[in-house]
């Protein structure tokens, strides 16, 4: 969530930045609300410091006039009345408040969409293969480790069946993310639950904005977890942290679960785009001052995953128009798939600033008796299956159709 004070002091600024989102106009209804509820605000005060008046005038009279008593009925209702506008135009303020995005970070450079994304830098050389390289879907069925048929027979498109192998080398992939974020990135493991109140869903930005895209349980109210971001923004919900304790660094696997409401016809071959997927998560909090570095050490983490599993590349700088909700500035991690013929996003690393921190209330004290802040948040995957597991199938595959794993699985295959 936006800091109003930002809105009310540089309305310019927000503007433009909202511009180069291509959200422009968007910040009309909220100076029209904020600007209201303030003046409710001063009529409220105003009113009271007349009620308060009025009764210290009757408190200095032994006779009870009327006219002084039905000074005071209406100013009672008056106030009730204003009171609850208040809280009506507030209400709507906040709410008009959660759809707004997070402001690009200066540092990020101008551009309407992907399109204008940058290659910042690139890790290993595209494989040449002496044979037309397979695409995932036609080794999966070949090798017997996907099932296509069966994933749709249980749950309908976009749906599918991993078998033996293919079973396995998702765990092994799982399980080498964990252990290296933990035992060499310095990351603590977290088992989150996978169904969260809504109140998670708002502060980690999903909600209200992307409330179609999520699963639901109406009855209990409980939201399917899109991402393990979700539950890790929420881990320290309205708590004040200890600064001398911070950067706090989480990974967890959750599986996700998303409509992913996409065009008619696009990505329909493989197991690129499902309603159900893995992933291992990294997580931050840390102090406003490092959030910089912070995010070129979570996306140091990311790469060195794919480049222990020998997989080639490219490390890709957004530009404003194409950032994510919360974040103000992101870098993809894009692998390059040779049997697809593309470049697949596994991994977007993002700092979110105090956005999500505003909303999930996050905050730290810098030294014991000092003024509460927020922290600063950072998330990106560690990276999201299944597209690891597509890139490991197709670059690691030989002329007979096996695929020689890479060296760093051997021990979990």
């Amino acid at each position: 969530m936006l800091d109003i004070r930002l809105l009310r002091e540089d309305r310019a600024s927000v503007e433009r930045a909202m511009e180069l989102r291509g959200m422009s106009g968007v910040l009309a209804p909220v100076v029209e609300a904020d600007e209201r509820y303030r003046e409710l605000l001063r009529d409220v005060e105003a009113l009271r410091a007349q009620h308060n008046q009025a009764s210290k005038q009757l408190g200095r009279t032994k006779e009870r006039p009327p006219e002084l008593l039905d000074e005071l009925r209406v100013l009672g209702e008056r106030i009730a009345e204003d009171q609850k506008a208040t809280k009506d135009v507030k209400d709507r303020l906040d709410a008009l408040l959660l759809e707004l995005p997070n402001l690009p970070d200066r540092s990020v450079h101008e551009g309407k969409d992907a399109s204008d994304n940058l290659v910042v830098r690139t890790w290993g050389t595209p494989r040449k293969f002496e044979f037309q390289p397979a695409p995932h879907w036609e080794m999966g069925e070949k090798l017997d480790i996907i099932d296509f048929a069966r994933g749709v027979k249980l749950s309908g498109t976009r749906f599918y069946v991993l078998k033996g192998l293919g079973a396995r080398l998702q765990r092994a992939l799982i399980s080498f993310m964990l252990d290296l974020h933990t035992k060499e990135h310095g990351y603590r493991e977290i088992y989150p639950p996978f169904m969260l109140h809504r109140e998670c869903m708002v502060g980690s930005g999903n909600l209200p904005k992307f409330a179609d895209n999520l699963y639901h349980d109406a009855e209990e109210d409980y939201w399917f977890v899109p991402t393990a971001e979700v539950p890790l923004t929420n881990l320290h919900r309205d708590e004040i942290l200890d600064g001398a304790n911070l950067p706090l660094r989480y990974v967890a696997y959750t599986p996700c679960f998303r409509r992913e409401k996409m065009a008619a016809g696009k990505d329909t071959r493989g197991i690129k785009r499902g309603h159900q997927f893995d992933k291992v998560e990294l997580y931050k909090y840390v102090r406003p001052e490092n959030s910089m570095a912070e995010l070129d050490s979570l996306v140091a983490d990311a790469e060195e995953v794919l480049r222990r599993l020998e997989l080639p590349y490219r490390v890709v700088e957004l530009c404003t128009g194409d950032l994510g909700f919360a974040s103000c500035k992101t870098f993809d991690l894009e692998v390059w798939a040779p049997g697809s013929n593309e470049w697949l996003e596994v991994s977007s690393c993002s700092n979110c600033g105090d956005f999500q921190a505003r909303r999930a209330n996050l905050r730290f004290r810098s030294e014991p008796e000092s003024k509460p802040q927020f922290v600063h948040t950072l998330n990106g995957s560690g990276l999201a299956l299944p597209r690891v597991f597509i890139a490991v199938l197709e670059n690691h595959q030989q002329a007979d159709g096996t695929v020689l794993v890479p060296e760093v699985l051997n021990r979990y295959m």
